[in-house]
């Protein structure tokens, strides 16, 4: 299994407030699928996984001056864990 599907965790305001409702945020590779998601987040955080949601955030243009140019797309999984369990982020 490749575990790096899993790039890093994101921690925006959103992705905060998800955490204490039990959802985490994670950049993933656009290949990867929910069942590997999952395996990988059990294998590393030591946490039993409910569910992975997978969002594909489109590529967005951006313009400075007269000069166009793209910011990559991201895909995103958002990761629901058992009642009472936890990951810590700040290591």
């Amino acid at each position: 299994m490749n575990t790096f599907f899993i790039k890093k965790p994101l921690i925006t305001e959103k992705a905060t407030s998800l955490n204490e409702i039990g959802k985490y945020v994670f950049a993933v590779d656009p290949r990867a699928t929910k069942n590997e998601v999952k395996k990988l987040i059990k294998e590393i955080y030591k946490v039993d996984p409910t569910s992975v949601n997978i969002v594909n955030l489109p590529p967005k243009t951006k313009r400075f001056r007269n000069i166009r140019g793209k910011e990559s797309g991201i895909t995103k999984a958002i990761v629901t864990l058992k009642e009472g369990q936890k990951i810590d982020l700040t290591k």
